[in-house]
């Protein structure tokens, strides 16, 4: 599977859930968000492995990923410090990547909700 027919399956499994937009970066790449914030897009670091998707997880949720399918998951030194995991497409089928998908959603939606509550003073 081509990385575009890839991200396509990205893109209508991820806009399934609600309040979900299909954006780019400021470089083009495709980029899913939630409320204005990041929730899952294409790898564009250059230590990332190509047809990369890059997922926002928390800390606990990444290291369970990556122990239990490291053929899967994985991180680089430079996504180590962002709140994310990097998933190796070619190994992810509809129902794994709705799964990583809803819990970057459910991650994203408790970011927009603390940026609302901390708002300007």
């Amino acid at each position: 599977m081509s990385e575009s027919r890839h991200w396509q399956l990205v893109r209508t499994v991820g806009l399934a859930l609600p309040d979900v937009e299909a954006t780019t970066r400021y470089d083009g790449s495709p980029v899913l968000k939630r409320g204005g914030s990041f929730m899952a897009g294409l790898a564009w670091h250059p230590s990332a492995e190509p047809d990369t998707l890059v997922v926002r997880a928390g800390e606990e949720e990444r290291a369970w990923l990556i122990e239990d399918a490291p053929d899967t998951y994985y991180l680089t030194d430079y996504y180590q410090r962002h709140p994310v995991v990097l998933a190796r497409l070619s190994r992810l089928d509809r129902d794994a990547l709705r799964d990583l998908l809803s819990v970057s959603w459910r991650l994203t939606s408790a970011k927009a909700k603390r940026q609302i509550r901390s708002g300007p003073l």
